[in-house]
């Protein structure tokens, strides 16, 4: 998968799932170039998410809802994954 549909994934079940204002999602993957167990099929994803909802929640709970909207992907393609709720 490359980074373009991964974001749109991304962001359709983010959106599908949990009430968001606003969503950035960048790819940060450079920061595990060096890394012994880098693979560039896997993604350091930096997720910033505008949402009430989130906010609402204590940021273990927030974490768990985005976790569980977006499974598949962090299991299949996601590295390491960096997440800002404001």
């Amino acid at each position: 998968m490359n980074i373009d549909n991964l974001k749109k994934i991304l962001e359709q079940k983010l959106k599908e799932n949990i009430t968001i204002h606003k969503i950035k999602i960048e790819d940060k993957s450079f920061l595990h170039t060096k890394h012994q167990n880098f693979n560039k099929d896997k993604f350091h994803i930096k997720l910033t998410i505008e949402s009430p909802e989130l906010r609402k929640k204590k940021p273990i709970e927030a974490n768990k809802k985005i976790f569980s909207a977006i499974n598949e992907e962090l299991k299949n393609h996601i590295h390491s994954l960096q997440i800002v709720i404001n």
